[in-house]
């Protein structure tokens, strides 16, 4: 299964090829991307870290920005 994903933070286009199947979570760790530190959407829709990808998902990371 091909997986796109963009990483808004640093402007980088990866595109995975993934056996079986993955979820956000699961994808995050394996980018090595901390999931508090981002906002998950697969095809313009925020998504949870159990969801489960499918074929050609366009998954963006959003970096989440705070400051006190």
């Amino acid at each position: 299964m091909k997986i796109k994903v963009k990483i808004q933070r640093t402007n980088e286009e990866k595109e995975l090829d993934i056996n079986g199947y993955i979820t956000i979570g699961e994808l995050l760790n394996k980018i090595d991307v901390n999931p508090t530190t981002v906002i998950v959407t697969r095809n313009k829709e925020v998504i949870t870290e159990d969801t489960t990808l499918q074929n050609n998902d366009q998954i963006e990371l959003l970096s989440v920005i705070s400051g006190g």
